[in-house]
């Protein structure tokens, strides 16, 4: 894990995150108020149940979906922006303002009441400069949303611009070096145009063969990228396609063939290298272990770990299995029905939970051991009967320095008093805990198991033919003929 993830720039940061589906009457809140940021170079681990929003939210960051509220900021640019919140604020200022006018004309006639009393001009000039901020700040976020990319390419059309005038005027046009300058200019020109922001953030899909096209071969699926990107020379989209090919494990012969043609660990291979090979600074990787067998998921994870430090990837980790994430991530976010519920370094979450989910997810972790299995006992979370919400609504705070927990002020209080040391949590330290229980279980054993052995009978081979001449018989050719504790205490006896 990189120790100096706190020191290194914010690369992507998700400021109250909404994403609503409409169902019918109904919405669907999959990913409610989410927000958290990833240093440059550290992998993000985001845990949950299925279907508690994970997915979602790397889909909505990348662009997949339009967020329905919220910003999402990618090196300091606004790539999504959602605009419900500002159409409630702009709702509330019009019910603030009709509340004003409703209580100013319930006025009797004649009679004056100083807590009715209204000031509706200064009412009125507060509705009208709370809608048009709000108006502005709605029309900025649907500009970003949709035409972040093109504000990006127009920035790198004018430095190419500005590259090339000193070329330009140091050769004479009639020069020969001209033209070939020229057709360079030209070429970085319209690569400039086609730059997107948004494609330096790729995505690995959790399924590998629904996210490849069965009617395109390797070569056309990874170089598909490259292709919109404007590169056209089939010998520089080779190279780079075989190049990509071979940092993720596979051979250039791969190249001709169908996605059908591989098994599932090589599918999520060949998607970790169409992401690869558009150069980008962070990749969305969403459980690209789910759907593979256990030693192909150690190949996949280590094949990304080789690739951040290689091509120095920021990865953010999408999935359920705490184990990979903790050997993996450098912190980790877990998610409840679409709420972030607690954030902190993978070591901090492990060895101090604090959410009661989080306590659940962890002692649900198996282990490879029978005996321990059998007397586990896992932490059943309820949120009716775990928090009180009634009054104080939850909110993130920060307990302890990198430790944010979702809590209202009451359990915020208690969380710092267990962080400083001041109550003891009984069920603190449930991931640690774990490996200490497996331990103390196998010493049990080890006990119980030396005791029997004490209490078992002495077995020796005796020959047949001198206890038949003692006139003992036997069944067998071995006889018993004391237990080893008799065998102590008679000689004890002899020895006084």
């Amino acid at each position: 894990m990189d120790t100096n993830v706190n020191e290194q720039e914010t690369l992507l940061r998700v400021e109250h995150l909404c994403q609503y589906f409409k169902l019918g009457s109904s919405t669907l809140k999959a990913v409610n108020d989410v927000s958290f940021d990833i240093k440059k170079g550290e992998v993000f681990g985001l845990v949950g149940e299925s279907g508690c929003g994970k997915t979602t939210t790397g889909r909505s960051i990348i662009k997949l979906y339009n967020c329905t509220s919220g910003n999402v900021y990618f090196e300091g640019r606004r790539i999504c922006a959602g605009t419900l919140s500002y159409k409630e604020a702009r709702k509330a200022a019009f019910k603030k303002f009709f509340g004003d006018l409703k209580r100013a004309s319930s006025k009797k006639k004649g009679e004056e009441n100083e807590e009715n009393a209204v000031d509706l001009k200064a009412s009125f000039a507060e509705l009208k400069a709370a809608v048009k901020e709000q108006n502005k700040n709605i029309r900025k976020a649907n500009h970003d949303q949709k035409r972040c990319d093109r504000d990006y390419a127009k920035e790198h059309i004018n430095k190419v611009k500005e590259d090339y005038k000193p070329k330009f005027a140091a050769i004479e046009k009639k020069d020969k070096a001209y033209f070939a300058l020229l057709w360079q200019y030209l070429k970085d020109l319209n690569f400039a145009r086609k730059t997107r922001l948004v494609t330096k953030i790729q995505m690995v899909f959790q399924d590998p063969i629904a996210s490849l096209d069965p009617r395109m071969t390797v070569r056309e699926i990874i170089a598909e990228g490259l292709t919109i990107r404007g590169i056209r020379d089939k010998k520089v989209v080779d190279e780079k396609v075989y190049d990509v090919l071979e940092k993720v494990g596979l051979v250039r012969e791969h190249a001709g063939r169908y996605p059908h043609e591989f098994s599932g660990g090589q599918r999520q291979r060949i998607g970790v290298a169409r992401a690869i090979i558009m150069q980008p600074e962070m990749i969305i990787a969403d459980e690209p272990i789910s759907a593979l067998d256990v030693s192909i998921q150690a190949q996949v994870i280590n094949l990304l770990n080789d690739l951040r430090h290689e091509l120095g990837l920021t990865i953010m980790f999408i999935a359920h299995d705490l184990s990979v994430v903790k050997y993996f991530s450098d912190r980790i976010g877990v998610m409840y029905f679409g709420n972030m519920v607690e954030l902190a370094t993978s070591d901090r979450l492990f060895a101090h939970p604090l959410h009661p989910y989080t306590k659940s997810l962890l002692s649900a972790i198996p282990l490879p051991d029978p005996i321990y299995e059998k007397q586990r006992k896992r932490i059943v979370y309820n949120p009716l009967a775990d928090h009180d919400y009634s009054v104080d609504k939850p909110q993130m705070r920060e307990v302890e320095p990198g430790h944010f927990v979702s809590c209202n002020q009451e359990e915020f209080e208690r969380y710092v008093k267990i962080c400083k040391g001041e109550i003891v949590d009984d069920t603190t330290g449930v991931g640690e805990q774990n490996q200490a229980e497996v331990a103390q279980t196998e010493e049990t054993v080890a006990e119980q198991t030396a005791e029997s052995v004490d209490d078992m009978p002495v077995i020796a081979p005796v020959d047949l033919s001198l206890l038949k001449q003692e006139g003992i018989t036997v069944a067998g050719n071995e006889v018993i003929l004391e237990t080893a504790n008799e065998a102590e205490s008679d000689t004890n006896q002899d020895e006084q």
